[in-house]
């Protein structure tokens, strides 16, 4: 059996250790565009902050393809995919041939958008690699900008802070973090970065970059210009699936997979942030582009690709990072479109606490946690598990309440 892996993160590489366990005789390939070791992407911001080294990033051994008998292709990126005579092909490499793929090419950054963008010294905060660029010109930087505020805007943000610097963050939405928080804990994070000296531009973009070889200022859409000699750009991800043949495997989002992360092509498979699964909270289709998930997905993945029939039971979106002194989580739906057929419970008592709960019915499907994270794990569970609640709703915002009781 030859089974190709393209992706070499932690998608991939659970889907190839998941394989091998499975048939131990088997021939399997991965295939990356990168030529390093499978590493923690998340944590390339601590590089940036210098939190850790780069050689710390690896998840997994020098050995790894040698210890689990894998072909490495590294260093290649994928251009197409031959359904019809099971090949995957290259721009600079021969096709390789397929009996089970799996496509786990995670998601690229999203293009600026903005005049000039292609300067140098005007980065994506994707990969490793982009991450000790930005650290080799930081010696001689003086006005650096972030563009987003998103995660990745935020650890750049964090990670620039740390080096000594004072970067200018622009967000294009009224306040950070819109994607994920309501406006009354997008505010609250707002005002927790501008009380820590940070400058924030809310409802602002880049409109054009100017410079002779390197990026030397930005005009803006509210008419202003700005000194800038880096820009590190978090506005967001885009699924890498620019090589996938419409016609024969179905891409809405991303690529869309059933239960077993299988497309509708018979024996090509999709897992990480790629893919496009069932979201429990949402009851649709769904990319939730978090760690867990993707770990979880390629590992599905890998056993159905060897036979056993395994089925992912959906994910759930989450996320937790600290802003100074706010501890912020959300998770699943946290923030659904005000006419929708949600109900919301809020409590904001204090400037630093605000908890915010979503529900569809008796079934918790979000939430919204500003400092007062503790039980954040079992609304977590509560969730996933779609417990039904039936106990009175305004008890839930009550200080101390222990939501453990709601088990089931």
């Amino acid at each position: 059996m030859k089974y190709v892996i393209v992706g070499n993160g932690i998608a991939g590489i659970s889907a190839a250790e998941t394989v091998r366990q499975l048939d131990p005789e088997g021939h399997i390939t991965i295939v990356g565009d990168e030529t390093c070791l499978p590493y923690s992407r998340p944590m390339i911001s601590m590089v940036l902050d210098g939190s850790i080294p780069p050689e710390k990033l690896s998840i997994r051994s020098q050995r790894v393809y040698e210890d689990l008998n894998i072909e490495p292709l590294l260093g290649n990126r994928i251009s197409g995919i031959d359904v019809d005579q099971h090949q995957i092909v290259f721009e600079k490499h021969p096709p390789v041939p397929f009996d089970r793929l799996l496509m786990a090419t995670g998601a690229d950054a999203r293009p600026i958008g903005a005049d000039g963008e292609n300067l140098d010294n005007i980065f994506p905060m994707r990969t490793q690699a982009h991450v000790q660029r930005i650290i080799q010109e930081l010696p001689t930087i003086r006005n650096p900008l972030v563009l987003g505020g998103g995660l990745v805007g935020f650890k750049a943000t964090y990670g620039l802070l740390k080096r000594g610097l004072k970067p200018t963050m622009l967000i294009t939405s009224g306040y950070p973090l819109s994607m994920q928080v309501d406006e009354v804990a997008g505010k609250m994070i707002l005002d927790e970065l501008l009380d820590h000296g940070l400058t924030v531009k809310a409802g602002v973009s880049v409109e054009a970059f100017e410079g002779n070889s390197k990026v030397e200022g930005a005009h803006l859409s509210d008419g202003t210009a700005l000194p800038c000699d880096l820009a590190i750009a978090g506005k967001g991800v885009l699924p890498a699936l620019s090589f996938v043949p419409r016609a024969e495997i179905s891409v809405e989002q991303g690529i869309v997979v059933d239960e077993h992360m299988e497309t509708g092509a018979r024996n090509i498979f999709a897992a990480g942030d790629v893919a496009q699964c069932m979201d429990i909270a949402r009851k649709t289709r769904w990319i939730n582009a978090i760690w867990p998930e993707a770990a979880m997905q390629g590992r599905v993945a890998g056993a159905n690709m060897a036979g056993r029939p395994v089925t992912y039971g959906g994910s759930v979106s989450r996320n937790v990072m600290r802003i100074f002194g706010l501890d912020l989580m959300t998770l699943g739906l946290a923030n659904p479109k005000p006419d929708s057929a949600y109900e919301t419970l809020d409590s904001n008592d204090s400037r630093t606490t605000y908890r915010k709960l979503v529900f569809r019915e008796n079934i918790l499907v979000g939430a919204i946690l500003v400092n007062d994270i503790e039980q954040g794990g079992i609304l977590l569970s509560l969730i996933r598990n779609e417990t039904p609640l039936s106990i009175r709703r305004k008890k839930l915002l009550e200080p101390g309440f222990n939501f453990r009781q709601l088990m089931r």
